[in-house]
């Protein structure tokens, strides 16, 4: 049928738009949208840097008096509720389209079908599903933080030929050339929180930032896992925590709570505005960051890490880069490859970076 091949194509252009935004949008989804008529575009929005103004409206802007009649395609379900912003369901009314395509409905409880119903009450057509998969992984973060009321988990790990993630004493290991590790900075900028051990940030002193030109801005919480807050003061993310947010996640801090010393460290780097963030466990440190607006979660450094997660089962996605080079006698093992991705994962995307492979993995839900 030519309306499912046009729906299709314009949902696509829709999803394209979401993209753009990613990891930029506060708490609030990146949202595409595009406004149709005659076959072709006559306005379209993402979801504003921010959070504010929603998509919709900045689409209906752009197309002016030409959107009575017209057709609407949108990434998620218009909301339908009242917050620093009027309902976008009831912008579409006012503008008298006549159809509206929706990929993904809004699990967010304020909304969830609401704004379906408003626009299906004013007479207007509403289709929904429309490349709901492709959809869903642009959103996929958001949806995880409101029906798991957690962030989402992005495990990233390069892997060299035989099966190694670096080199015992040695610190970091180059294993991937340098298109891949673009790759990876364009995944930073994308997620909401990145997140070592204690182990990685003493090794390697990383910076834990979006080191590519016009994009450093888009640097993201850095977290590290230090449950006895040892993280250097002089280190890297210590000493630059005053311009990027940084926090020390500490499981199970009810065994240091009598400790002075402790204490002397957690005040130490709190001067330094490095964060605490006190939890019980991995899945708590998850539950704490959703209600802190984080929505997504990139861990990247360590076997050890690597492995809590993955034993705790609460990886979302793995991203899986593997080198051309040999680490050989002295490697770490890494915890995971392509030979044993858990069941529980499908294999969604498969590229080459120069002379490194990419694999990407979705967890079926």
């Amino acid at each position: 049928m030519r309306v499912e091949a046009d729906d299709r194509r314009f949902m696509a252009a829709a999803i394209r738009l979401g993209r753009s935004h990613l990891g930029q949008t506060a708490t609030n989804p990146s949202v595409g949208c595009v406004v149709v008529k005659d076959g072709e575009i006559i306005g379209e929005g993402v979801t504003a840097i921010g959070g504010r103004p929603h998509a919709e409206p900045q689409a209906l802007a752009m197309a002016g008096a030409r959107a009575k009649g017209a057709t609407v395609y949108v990434t998620l379900e218009p909301c339908s509720h009242y917050g620093k912003t009027p309902p976008c369901a009831n912008a579409l009314v006012a503008a008298g389209v006549a159809r509206v395509v929706v990929a993904v409905t809004d699990p967010d409880p304020r909304v969830s079908g609401r704004g379906l119903a408003i626009l299906a009450d004013a007479g207007i057509e509403v289709v929904t599903g429309v490349l709901h998969t492709d959809a869903a992984r642009g959103l996929s973060a958001y949806l995880t933080r409101h029906v798991c009321k957690r962030a989402q988990v992005i495990l990233k790990l390069a892997i060299s030929a035989d099966g190694m993630i670096g080199k015992k004493g040695e610190g970091q290991v180059a294993i991937t050339g340098p298109i891949a590790r673009t790759q990876v900075q364009l995944l930073r900028a994308e997620t909401d929180a990145i997140l070592v051990g204690i182990g990685t940030a003493t090794a390697d002193n990383p910076e834990l930032t979006v080191r590519l030109k016009g994009m450093e801005h888009r640097s993201p919480l850095r977290i590290v896992l230090d449950r006895r807050l040892e993280l250097p003061l002089s280190s890297t993310l210590a000493s630059t925590a005053d311009r990027v947010r940084t926090a020390c996640a500490c499981c199970n801090p009810t065994d240091f709570r009598c400790d002075a010393a402790f204490s002397a460290r957690e005040m130490a780097l709190k001067d330094q505005a490095v964060e605490v963030i006190k939890v019980a466990d991995l899945s708590d440190l998850l539950a704490r960051l959703a209600t802190l607006g984080v929505s997504s979660v990139l861990v990247e450094g360590g076997a050890t890490v690597a492995k809590a997660f993955l034993e705790a089962d609460l990886v979302d996605r793995l991203h899986l880069y593997q080198g051309a080079v040999e680490i050989g006698r002295d490697g770490l093992a890494s915890p995971l490859g392509r030979a044993n991705i858990p069941s529980t994962f499908r294999h969604v995307r498969h590229a080459r970076f120069g002379a490194d492979q990419f694999d990407e993995y979705e967890r079926d839900r």
